[in-house]
């Protein structure tokens, strides 16, 4: 019954009338309830399986980062350098006889990684399983070489299973035990040999004088080095490039990189050298990534300058050659390197400072999906841009017709083209509107057009007006600078209040003042011929002469044209003698 009740018709005893209506509906009801138990039982058994499955327990995570072996090298170093040796003593596999001595063999080791460990943290390896391919047991990794009078020794981390934190490595059990019988052997460095016992016997912020004294040469020495053998780089120039004046170009090219080349090559002999000069391994783990952050940003600022030049450089020899279209693509270029240079620099400083750049990058295909979606019009701006230029349509310098705005293309940055107006206004169009659009591109055209119309005064008789014609086709054809394939002049019409001659030619040249010099001399040799010829051009003037009546109504009185030889009306002559008058 409550199956029935799904189906009303059913349920309140209304049958279908016809028998075959009746069968259709018990046979679905039939094959429901053949379908619904197998998949009851499917589902039962499906969950079934679902609850048997054993859940995995969570791992546990070491809350001091012990769980790769350069977490615990890392830790180690941190905590002894602010003298915590309790947290300190939980990166080390402390036997019963060491436990009593850990102050001392932390403090111990510490020196001994000061004074001999020179790799960077980042050589060592910062896998939970550490390396595989180093030939020690899965269970242990090895740091170093420390070159101690010559030999070589390996600092051993053992992994081992806390019931708190899981799997993590330790400094091993033997390797502090051989930690004090190393610390004997420790000998002076050459800072403490040779540099005065005063300046070792004094700190500042936990360096010695003598160390602030090296870390200030260290940088004075190469700045002052690179500095003057850069001033000197044109006296190297003089065997290479004979030529003065080359080699003055040469040199004002190098003016413009100096200062950044004598950055970069000060920032890495000064951080070279700070290995040598006896600082704290904290020291210099710090100080070497603030170094280098400083380094990717010089040597960032390097490159950008070297490709300023080199496009500098290229766009001189394509104005030389007339490419504007190449010249435009090349700047256009140079943005976008720039831009990936930044990029390029802000992932290695993120790098360097611990950040995973893989979930940056990872991020920023997320992020850049929605800046894409957010920001159509911007990267359709972009792409347009790059389309414009790709397909020559303007260049930078070109004199377009832009949505009925005449200039010159002054820029085509990333988002639109800017048109210095003949107003001189600044206009900024985006790139992806114009590259839907149509460009009128001026520069492009190698003769520019004279087509215009001159009206002759009625009067002129045939035979003026094939003098004329004769005269002008005469001067066409021996004008140098007009195409005389093209160029005509005929009679086209006899208007309302002239008769119209239409002057056809292309002038051959690209530039429009010169075009507009040409077309001057051409219009002025036409009026000479006109007036030797006895006829002039008809006066578009017209004189209207109004009457006004006793009752204050004003009506036409006539219509002259100024210039034609009959008057429009009896009216208006009778009034323009009455006005002469």
């Amino acid at each position: 019954m409550e199956l029935l009740g799904t189906f009303p018709s059913l349920s309140k005893g209304a049958w279908p009338t016809p028998k075959s209506q009746r069968y259709r509906w018990l046979g679905s009801l039939l094959l429901m309830c053949v379908l619904i138990r197998p998949g009851q039982g499917q589902i039962q058994k499906l969950t079934g399986a679902m609850a048997a499955q054993p859940t995995q327990p969570a791992q546990p995570v070491d809350p001091l980062g012990r769980s790769t072996p350069r977490g615990t090298l890392g830790g180690f170093i941190r905590a002894v350098h602010r003298e915590d040796y309790v947290s300190a003593a939980r990166f080390m596999q402390l036997s019963a006889k060491q436990r009593p001595n850990t102050e001392v063999l932390a403090r111990d080791l510490k020196d001994l990684l000061d004074r001999y460990f020179s790799q960077p943290l980042t050589s060592v390896s910062d896998s939970p399983t550490g390396a595989l391919d180093d030939g020690l047991p899965l269970d242990q990794e090895q740091v170093g070489p420390l070159v101690i009078n010559g030999e070589r020794t390996f600092i051993i981390l053992a992994r081992v299973t806390d019931p708190d934190a899981g799997e993590i490595w330790l400094i091993s059990s033997p390797t502090l035990s051989e930690v004090p019988s190393l610390h004997e052997s420790i000998q002076k460095t050459w800072v403490e040999q040779f540099m005065p016992a005063p300046l070792l016997e004094y700190f500042f912020l936990g360096i010695s004088l003598a160390q602030w004294l090296l870390w200030i040469l260290s940088i004075a020495i190469p700045l002052g080095s690179f500095w003057l053998l850069t001033n000197s780089f044109d006296f190297f120039l003089k065997p290479i490039i004979p030529d003065a004046a080359r080699r003055r170009f040469v040199v004002s090219q190098w003016a413009k990189i100096r200062w950044p080349a004598i950055i970069v090559l000060t920032l890495v002999a000064h951080l070279v050298s700070i290995e040598f000069l006896g600082f704290s391994l904290t020291f210099r783990l710090i100080y070497v990534r603030s170094g280098l952050v400083l380094l990717v940003i010089a040597l960032a600022w390097l490159i950008r300058r070297i490709a300023s030049v080199s496009v500098e450089h290229a766009r001189g020899m394509i104005q030389r050659r007339g490419g504007s279209g190449t010249e435009s693509l090349l700047l256009l270029g140079h943005r976008l390197f720039d831009v990936l240079i930044v990029i390029v620099a802000i992932f290695a400083i993120l790098t360097m400072v611990g950040i995973d750049t893989k979930t940056a990058l990872t991020g920023l295909g997320i992020g850049g999906v929605a800046v894409a979606l957010g920001a159509q019009k911007t990267v359709e701006n972009l792409l347009g841009g790059i389309f414009l230029l790709t397909d020559n349509a303007l260049a930078v310098g070109d004199v377009c017709n832009i949505s009925n705005r005449v200039g010159t293309v002054e820029d085509i940055t990333l988002r639109s083209v800017r048109l210095r107006t003949t107003e001189q206004t600044l206009l900024s169009i985006p790139a992806g509107i114009l590259s839907q659009g149509n460009i009128e591109n001026l520069k492009t055209r190698r003769k520019i057009l004279v087509q215009t119309n001159l009206p002759l005064r009625y009067g002129t008789t045939s035979d003026q007006l094939r003098v004329i014609l004769d005269g002008t086709r005469q001067l066409l054809s021996a004008n140098p600078a007009v195409e005389t394939q093209s160029a005509r002049i005929r009679l086209v019409e006899f208007g309302v209040r002239a008769i119209q001659l239409e002057l056809f030619a292309y002038i051959l040249t690209a530039d429009f003042s010169k075009f507009l010099e040409v077309r001057e001399d051409l219009l002025l040799q036409i009026a000479t011929l006109v007036e030797s010829a006895g006829s002039a051009f008809a006066s578009s003037t017209q004189f209207v002469y109004l009457k006004q009546d006793g009752d204050g109504a004003t009506s036409v009185q006539g219509i002259l044209d100024k210039g034609e030889d009959q008057p429009r009306s009896e009216a208006g002559e009778q009034a323009m003698q009455k006005h002469a008058s």
